[in-house]
């Protein structure tokens, strides 16, 4: 049977691997905040337990979107009729230097 460290990483990886929570204890959250952190802006749930107790969470923000309407900026500027023709070959060549 597993134990301290290595019994440690096995749950990590298997509370990951079950759902996107994980559940760390205090010390690590203290010790590890940055890296939790990053966890959390990529979609990750992470509760914080105090003697094996769930305590808190930490959870990405809802970013605000604003709702967009399309053609709000019409006539406000204007695209050239050849807007999609091919870059002439001088320009192109230059994209691959």
């Amino acid at each position: 049977m597993c134990r301290g460290p290595a019994k440690l990483a096995v749950d990590l990886v298997l509370s990951l691997v079950q759902n996107k929570r994980m559940e760390v204890n205090i010390h690590h959250a203290k010790t590890h905040l940055s890296k939790l952190l990053e966890k959390v802006a990529l979609g990750e749930e992470i509760v914080i337990a105090k003697a094996g107790r769930p305590v808190a969470k930490l959870v990405p923000i809802a970013r605000k979107t604003r709702d967009r309407k399309p053609g709000t900026a019409k006539g406000q500027f204007e695209m050239a009729d050849d807007f999609n023709a091919p870059l002439p070959k001088e320009i192109e060549d230059s994209f691959w230097q």
